[in-house]
């Protein structure tokens, strides 16, 4: 263990604190003893605000040994903002993770990544576009970031993996709490292909509603642009459509959904100037990328539903 010890891991249990916060006071201490001659107002004045949940810090570090423990035991390991092996387009945003918890194998920095979200219950011709996109974004040597969920997401993610692509699933909980559960053998699979599973959340942490909006922002941050394929007026998918306009990333809409009944987001977005994308390729004309000559088979709506049956995903006929 190098002289931070168990310093991240301490200073990501203070309650309340937001990310960039972390961030600060991971960056003013570098060794555990600095840091744990602290009390909670010398804490509240580096912050500059107060800290209204009562805590101590032998509290903070019983929970940071719990977490390490539990790393070890799950293979989850962790990254901080200052390490050099952060992503370095999360080092982009107002607001990054100030650790990174992740199993599997950390997305190559070097290779460009393209979020890929939509709805939980997406029609059949969406769930048919969002495997083919997963699969040709693959063909092209490009990863899909999308964030596990049912439906859109986990189509993503398994056509990317068909495809030959790493997939990176960013969830919502600790990365021993995988949900929905009905996606623990989709995670077990990404991991097997070479993939990661992420999240900014220690070990044991629930999948809390709320934690699924922050969630998102790492998503569109670890990507290059983000492809909303269905989307209704309310959806998660749109936050992360927000963050990615908000992170100046690129915004792209499926075909799919942008005709789908099913879709009134998507078509709102494709209104608001967002490109209406029909094949991965597209994507990487935008870029100006090479793509291979498409030799693609086709996979269709029929084969999109027999997945969802098989990965508990609803698709609406």
């Amino acid at each position: 263990m190098d002289k931070r010890g168990l310093l991240d891991l301490v200073i990501n249990r203070i309650p309340h604190l937001g990310p960039r916060e972390k961030i600060v006071l991971g960056e003013k201490f570098d060794r555990e003893e600095d840091f744990y001659v602290l009390s909670k107002e010398d804490i509240e004045q580096i912050v500059k605000r107060p800290l209204n949940s009562p805590w101590t810090m032998d509290a903070l570090r019983v929970q940071a040994e719990r977490d390490a423990n539990a790393g070890r035991l799950r293979g989850i390991d962790y990254i901080s903002h200052g390490d050099s092996k952060y992503p370095p387009l999360l080092r982009e945003l107002f607001d990054p993770p100030a650790l990174l918890f992740y199993r599997g194998v950390l997305p190559n920095p070097e290779q460009t990544m393209t979020a890929v979200v939509g709805t939980r219950r997406p029609s059949g011709r969406a769930a048919a576009q969002a495997y083919d996109m997963g699969r040709e974004l693959a063909r092209g040597g490009m990863p899909v970031v999308s964030g596990l969920a049912l439906g859109i997401d986990a189509l993503a993610h398994r056509g990317n993996m068909d495809g030959g692509a790493p997939t990176a699933a960013v969830l919502g909980s600790g990365l021993d709490q995988v949900y929905p559960v009905s996606n623990r053998a989709l995670a077990r699979r990404i991991l097997e292909t070479g993939g990661v599973l992420l999240s900014e959340y220690p070990p044991g942490t629930e999948p809390f509603r709320w934690n699924f909006p922050a969630r998102n922002r790492i998503i569109s941050g670890l990507a290059r642009g983000v492809l909303i394929v269905e989307a209704p007026k309310r959806s998660g998918a749109l936050i992360t459509a927000q963050f990615a306009l908000d992170q100046g990333r690129d915004l792209f809409v499926a075909s799919a959904g942008v005709s789908s009944p099913l879709g009134a987001g998507t078509k709102k977005l494709a209104e608001d100037g967002a490109r209406v994308i029909v094949r991965a390729a597209e994507i990487f004309e935008e870029w100006g990328m090479a793509y291979p000559e498409d030799t693609r088979n086709a996979t269709g709506t029929d084969l999109a539903l027999s997945l969802g049956r098989s990965l508990n995903i609803v698709c609406e006929e």
